[in-house]
């Protein structure tokens, strides 16, 4: 028999072994274990597939609705919002490029920081509930820079971009050694939202092979349009390009109808902002602008448009489950007018910004001794040489892409692609000649990447004469360029200003900071600048006249605006909480 202390002690294991399960069971119930083992990963094995001509995820039919939304165009703090409203119009996955030349700036050193945080976005995404195909390049097109393609590569005089090239080849290695590592662990069969990887981009335009397409259209597999174009982008000197919202829904409808996936290209296009924009040359050269609205399924600014309503409709109909909510619009502000209050000419601010590189030819752009050695980048060079007569100034076609022509530091004419020869005054004696260039953007389609350096690319002649011994200053006008100005005194803006110069000017914001967008109406041509960020370009020939400023790059109180203008100033910088990118052309 036991004693009824041995029964005590019994019936308090009990007592504890039955408390220890009910605190197990409530830890059990309320810990979030999908935080550690989401239950959406616990059976991957079998990633994206092709069976016949269906697309198969994790064995069963799968079809892609896809939305292409670059985060590097994009302000960080509205990822979120843009990814909900690409969900909530019916789509299944998120496509997006990776910029080389914005995540290697400089050779060996990366950046997947702040608003380049790519795994941050990828992850967002399949927080919210999408697929991502993911498309890194190394070369992009997207109407970017030399195609996302680093301008640094170009130093190389032999380099042949887009080949089995070893310089190439080299560089390419470097770079996907460090961003791989990032993305896999991203992928579908470790648990992450990329189901698909798409390398290089559009080569059949680089160099077509003419059996390839024949090849292609004998396999029985899945069909999928990589890039259905909802719109269109634009040039400078052009139209705003736009496509029938009527017209998109019937060429959806179709694609979808016949069981072939698809991506929409561009469900949300943004900004080039900074110096990024891409240009075409094909005959003619032409510079795309700081917009990237596109004529997409949301706006440059994130706003709901009727593509996108009527593809919500469209796809609420096929996909039978009710749609998630609309996310709210954006709100829009519009800001009192600034009057620029100080002035600095580029002529005063070169004696801040460093000791100008001496050569006795001209150098282009990337390379130039700048930046550890990487060469400049973006922006504008200025080029001063000496000269001891008149007479006519000849590019010989060596000005990329547009140069304005100064005698003693008095303007005197512009040179490009069309206008190669400039008249010089006679004049006894000594001058000082300045050519300032700027770089308007590298093509990043086409034949002629490896044709993409930029400031002046060979010898300008004078009558007959090449010049020589030439003071190239570097104005790429990056953060510290501009804090080399905050330290001297600017001038009060004279009563006819003109450029080139700096015009600075206050915004105050009394109230909670929105999105706007600023009108230089009677300014010429030039770049914006506020709190530091670099809005992009401006130009009256059109068709863009207004640049988009996000919310979140401003504050309450003062915030500083700073043109750069080229040459001819207006009165006053208009804020509008409605964008005009200008006259409109319908594309078939």
């Amino acid at each position: 028999m036991w004693s009824s202390s041995s029964r005590r002690r019994d019936q308090r294991r009990k007592l504890s072994l039955l408390l220890l399960a009910i605190i197990v069971f409530l830890l059990v119930r309320r810990f979030n274990w999908s935080d550690l083992f989401p239950i959406w990963r616990w059976h991957r094995h079998l990633g994206l597939q092709a069976e016949g001509p269906n697309f198969l995820l994790e064995g069963s039919h799968f079809q892609i609705f896809g939305g292409s939304i670059h985060y590097f165009r994009v302000p960080r703090e509205y990822w979120r919002d843009r990814l909900l409203k690409l969900k909530a119009c019916g789509l299944n996955t998120l496509t997006t490029y990776i910029p080389w030349n914005l995540h290697e700036p400089e050779r060996g050193k990366f950046n997947f920081s702040g608003n380049l945080d790519v795994e941050a976005f990828v992850q967002m995404a399949a927080d919210i509930g999408l697929w991502v195909i993911l498309r890194p390049g190394p070369y992009i097109c997207s109407e970017w820079d030399l195609g996302g393609l680093p301008s640094w590569l170009l130093q190389d005089s032999s380099m042949e971009l887009r080949t089995t090239y070893a310089g190439f080849l080299k560089a390419v290695d470097r770079y996907f050694n460090h961003l791989i590592p990032r993305v896999v662990p991203l992928q579908y069969k470790q648990g992450g939202p990329i189901i698909a990887v798409q390398v290089e981009n559009e080569y059949g335009s680089y160099d077509k092979d003419s059996n390839y397409m024949p090849y292609i259209k004998k396999e029985n597999k899945p069909t999928m349009v990589t890039e259905y174009w909802t719109g269109w982008f634009d040039t400078w000197g052009g139209p705003h390009n736009i496509v029938d919202a009527d017209d998109v829904v019937v060429t959806v409808s179709s694609i979808i109808q016949m069981g072939a996936s698809l991506n929409l290209y561009m469900f949300h296009g943004g900004t080039n902002f900074g110096f990024m924009n891409g240009a075409q040359h094909f005959g003619e050269y032409l510079a795309d602008v700081t917009s990237y609205d596109y004529d997409a399924i949301l706006t440059e600014a994130g706003d709901y448009t009727p593509k996108f309503f009527k593809l919500r409709e469209f796809f609420s109909t096929i996909i039978g489950n009710p749609l998630p909510q609309l996310p709210a619009s954006t709100p829009k502000a519009s800001y009192h007018a600034v009057r620029p209050s100080h002035y600095l000419s580029l002529w005063d601010a070169l004696e801040h910004v460093g000791k100008p590189l001496e050569y006795e030819k001209p150098v282009n752009m990337e390379n130039l001794e700048v930046n550890q050695g990487n060469g400049q980048s973006y922006g504008y060079i200025l080029y001063e040489t000496s000269i001891y007569e008149g007479g006519t100034l000849f590019s010989k076609d060596h000005i990329r892409d547009r140069a304005q022509v100064f005698v003693n530091r008095i303007y005197v004419g512009s040179m490009d692609y069309e206008i190669e020869g400039l008249p010089i005054p006679e004049y006894q004696g000594h001058r000082k000649l300045s050519i300032l260039v700027e770089n308007r953007g590298r093509v990043n389609y086409g034949q002629k990447l490896n044709e993409q350096r930029k400031g002046l690319i060979g010898d300008i002649y004078l009558n007959e004469s090449p010049l020589r011994n030439f003071k190239i200053y570097s104005l790429e006008m990056k953060e510290n360029f501009f804090q080399s100005l905050s330290s001297i005194k600017w001038n009060q803006v004279p009563e006819e200003a003109t450029g080139p110069a700096f015009f600075r000017g206050t915004l105050h914001i009394d109230s909670i900071v929105l999105d706007t967008f600023l009108k230089l109406e009677g300014w010429f041509k030039g770049v914006v600048f506020i709190n530091g960020q670099n809005l992009g370009r401006f130009w009256n020939i059109g068709p863009q006249e207004t640049l988009y400023l996000p919310g979140p790059w401003l504050r309450p109180g003062n915030n500083e605006i700073i043109v750069f203008e080229e040459q001819k100033s207006g009165m006053i910088i208009q804020s509008t909480d409605t964008p005009y990118l200008g006259r409109t052309h319908y594309i078939e």
